[in-house]
């Protein structure tokens, strides 16, 4: 069993506050999620998260122009550079503050920080080289402090040149500065506005300036005579100042400006307001060139690539994110995180996709690879409790609060069969046949068991013998069980497709929170209110094996509580269970910031993972600071703003403290784990936290790990086996150093006709690793026929000893199989979508028999890729012979 999973992508959050970035060539976007970052691969449709995370939320980021640097800054502070390209935390720093305002030069020397009412402008680190150890020891040099503003600083804007920069601040005014002395130069202020200035740009040439603030109104500035300037002057530049020369206000009623930027090339300025909508005008003549509805909530932050195309918004309240290319009116992004907490979540059985279900209602398929929200179904009219996926077909069943159960087809995305039991009732838990034929669920507001018949959607059953709510039900792998648990400490086993609905209960020591089947249906997993793991024999109603895992689920304290982290009673039990693909292991999580990982044979904790360090959530922290006690209560929870605070902030006016709705303040969120899930391949798993879809996995980063290896063996010796054209012992060898190149260049060298060779005499100690390795290429690469050679070669000679060793095979059999099941999938649509082209080519005459038809050959190879083109290559020199061969 391997424990070394790590980190691998957040998924279910694509934006919390902060900044958008776009990098210089404008094909990514770089989104704050918490206190990580997340790129979205615009021309790939991909996405991944940064590896490295921040102690508290970020809410500040900038790209070097070369874009492979990145400076994340937090709440509190403290600075994270990044090498983006090889995804390495080079550096930590701490600025005095909270930074409000980041921006990098264009020469890219120099970066300017806004930290509170001073700019702090820094030489940027020199890119070291990691792996010569080339670190610097204080890589961070401040240049020159700036001060003059009394308020928050909100926006830094650079000049081409990298000579000056402007700075807009909350105080009405925005200022000029300059990075070193220049002759002649003092620093200007430029004031005017009635409410703090959110933004201030140079044009393209630098004769005109431009200020934006809160309340609409847009200032044209130039460089012009003074108004009492007299008129027979000598030396005109002591008379000259920066003045007004035209102003624009946007008219927007009821809503303020929350977000703004300028693209000097364009010209064009894009404004996103409080009521969710933005604006596109061209300057300086201020004319309107779109004004959309975007969202019902504030837009948050507004971003433009390099060229001009492509806008970002980010709108926090219900976690957008949208790119959108203005010009042809299209939308090139657009995701949406859950705006409620996820309950729930499931792997389709090929592995690709990832289905959440939250408090809000909506259900949220993810496709694995890309990282992206394939499809959301809000049919459901509150929160969803429990999903699962039927063992075959493209089948999902949901459970919720709203008193319906639901079955959705995922291949027309459509709710096809909604289950409902006479009386309303708030259903918590789901179990499903694995023939998908029968529906079960059970509610906390009845103690008996509903079953339905998913092709005629009526209810056949009610099962009896609880005396407490439902919690969890589970049906075996091979269809024969159904285990039920429940508050009333017990776990029933029904055998509902016999003639008598009998069952046997298991009695335990406290309330049943979840249950789980092993994939060989031989035994059960537990868990239990007072922080026991059992596990029990299906068959033999005993139990074999048992945990106390109270001390490895606590952990985190909150800032209210009263008692410490070891002491709450409230973070002692997992809520969440499930198997591996082999049933080796269980991975278990609960109201906690941890997930543990069990043998199930021994019982033994393999390994614990930490699911966030990020401060700004509830219970992550094992001892509270005692300075942040004060008299009236935690430090954290009061309202440190008060009347101070801008009145347009505080216009909701509604109960403070709700948790739910539009509350004018909100409690801490805080860090749990609802649920947990094992890839079907067993190389992954995922888990639903507070902050997203946490998925870990073994393939994430390169690991030496040398397997039989002597000094004889090196990648020149291995090229040059390769050379003399011994496959066998080349392969062999590039396992051994376990170079992922070397195997794939060696692999891709073996001529087709000698693979079957290969793997014949293959030793078998190397067969998990090559069945895992082709069902990767089968993913990555495009040599469909030679990758499916090398499949059915493994299979066809060493079928026999891989059914005997099933369980050590389980993840790369399951591997192998979601490849071929994607190329099946694919050729499918392929020969679909070029049926009718193909008949049209064959249904053209043909002028005689001695020559070819008036069809353009090339053209028809090309059309019918994939469909028989190695046929219609062969025969087309044979002129009636081929096309009437096909005809035939």
């Amino acid at each position: 069993m391997k424990t070394d999973f790590q980190f691998s992508n957040l998924l279910g959050t694509v934006y919390s506050k902060g900044n958008l970035l776009f990098t210089p060539d404008g094909t990514c976007l770089l989104s704050p999620v918490g206190n990580r970052v997340s790129i979205f691969d615009l021309v790939n449709s991909k996405s991944y998260t940064l590896p490295f995370a921040h102690r508290r939320n970020i809410s500040r980021l900038a790209l070097n122009p070369r874009g492979n640097l990145l400076l994340s800054v937090d709440e509190d502070g403290h600075a994270i550079l990044t090498n983006v390209p090889r995804r390495i935390a080079l550096y930590h720093f701490s600025f005095s503050g909270e930074v409000s305002a980041l921006a990098f030069a264009p020469s890219g020397r120099l970066f300017a920080a806004g930290v509170g009412r001073k700019i702090e402008v820094w030489n940027t680190p020199s890119t070291p080289d990691v792996a010569d150890g080339d670190l610097e020891f204080a890589p961070f040099v401040r240049h020159r402090v700036y001060v003059g503003h009394f308020d928050t600083v909100q926006s830094i804007e650079w000049s081409s040149d990298s000579r000056f920069f402007l700075s807009a601040s909350r105080d009405l005014t925005s200022r000029i500065w300059s990075t070193d002395p220049e002759d002649g130069f003092d620093p200007t202020t430029l004031a005017g506005h009635k409410q703090g200035v959110m933004g201030a740009w140079f044009s393209k040439d630098q004769e005109t300036i431009f200020t934006i603030s809160k309340d609409g109104a847009l200032f044209v500035w130039k460089y012009m005579l003074r108004h009492d300037a007299p008129e027979d002057i000598e030396d005109v530049d002591e008379h000259m100042q920066w003045r007004i020369a035209e102003r624009h206000y946007f008219l927007q009623n009821n809503a303020h400006v929350t977000c703004t930027g300028f693209h000097a090339e364009s010209k064009l300025l894009v404004t996103g307001f409080s009521n969710g909508i933005f604006t596109i005008h061209e300057l300086p003549d201020f004319s309107q060139i779109q004004n959309l509805n975007i969202s019902q909530n504030d837009i948050d932050f507004v971003a433009i690539n390099k060229t001009g195309e492509w806008l970002a918004f980010g709108a926090s309240k219900l976690g957008q994110l949208l790119v959108w290319e203005w010009q042809s009116e299209s939308y090139i992004l657009k995701q949406q995180g859950h705006f409620d907490s996820m309950n729930t979540i499931a792997y389709s059985p090929e592995g690709q996709r990832i289905i959440t279900a939250a408090d809000d209602g909506k259900i949220k398929v993810w496709d694995v690879n890309s990282g992206f929200c394939i499809v959301t179904f809000t049919e459901h009219s509150s929160g969803v409790t429990a999903c699962e996926f039927a063992k075959r077909g493209n089948v999902l069943f949901t459970a919720s609060l709203d008193g319906s159960i639901r079955a959705w087809d995922l291949i027309r995305y459509r709710n096809f069969r909604t289950f409902t039991a006479p009386t309303r009732l708030s259903f918590s838990s789901l179990a499903v046949d694995p023939s998908g034929e029968v529906v079960c669920a059970g509610s906390v507001d009845s103690f008996d068991i509903h079953i339905w018949s998913v092709q005629t959607g009526q209810l056949l059953d009610r099962l009896s013998g609880h005396e407490g709510p439902v919690s969890s039900l589970a049906f075996a792998p091979d269809g024969g069980t159904l285990v039920s648990g429940s508050w009333d400490h017990t776990v029933r086993v029904w055998n509902i497709f016999a003639r008598t609905q009998t069952s046997e209960p298991l009695q335990l020591m406290a309330d049943v929170l979840c249950i789980a089947f092993r994939p060989d249906s031989k035994q059960i997993a537990v868990t239990t209110l007072d922080g026991q793991l059992t596990f029990w024999s299906v068959s033999d109603a005993v139990q074999q094996n048992g945990v106390d895992a109270r001390r490895d689920v606590s952990g985190g304290r909150k800032m209210s509580d009263r008692r410490t982290a070891a002491t709450a009673a409230g973070t002692k039990s997992f809520t969440a269970v499930k198997y591996s693909a082999d049933g080796t292991c269980v991975l278990a999580g609960g109201n906690s910031k941890y997930i543990c990982l069990y043998d199930s044979q021994s019982g033994v904790l393999a390994k614990k993972f930490t699911v966030s360090v990020n401060l700004s959530l509830d219970g992550t922290q094992e001892f509270l600071n005692s300075k942040l006690l004060t008299e009236a209560g935690p430090q954290g929870e009061m309202d440190d703003q008060g009347e101070a605070s801008d009145p347009e902030d505080r216009r909701d006016l509604t109960l403070p403290g709700a948790q739910r709705g539009d509350g004018a303040r909100k409690t801490r969120p805080e860090i749990r784990v609802p649920d947990v899930a094992f890839s079907p391949t067993g190389r992954a798993f995922c888990a639903a936290s507070t902050e997203g879809l946490l998925i870990y996995s073994l393939d994430t980063v390169f690991q030496f790990d040398p397997f039989d290896l002597d000094i004889t063996v090196t990648p020149a010796t291995t090229l040059a086996t390769l050379a003399q054209k011994e496959y066998l012992k080349a392969i062999v060898m590039a396992f051994r150093l376990n170079e992922r190149n070397l195997i794939r260049r060696v692999y891709e060298s073996t001529p087709a006709s000698d693979i079957a060779l290969v793997v014949k005499d293959m030793p078998t100690v190397y067969l998990g690793r090559l069945l895992r390795f082709v069902a990767i290429q089968a993913d990555e690469s495009p040599h469909l026929e030679f990758n499916l050679m090398w499949i059915e070669s493994l299979l066809s000679k060493h079928g026999r000893w891989m059914k005997d060793n099933k369980a050590g095979l389980e993840a790369e059999l399951r591997s192998v199989e979601k490849a071929v099941r994607r190329i099946q999938t694919e050729l499918a649509r392929l020969a679909d979508e070029n049926i009718y082209r193909i008949e049209y080519l064959l249904a053209q005459p043909v002028e005689s028999k001695n020559k070819t038809p008036r069809l353009d050959f090339g053209e028809a190879v090309e059309v019918g890729v994939g469909v028989g083109d190695e046929d219609m290559a062969d025969d087309s020199d044979d002129g009636e012979d081929g096309w009437m061969g096909l005809e035939d």
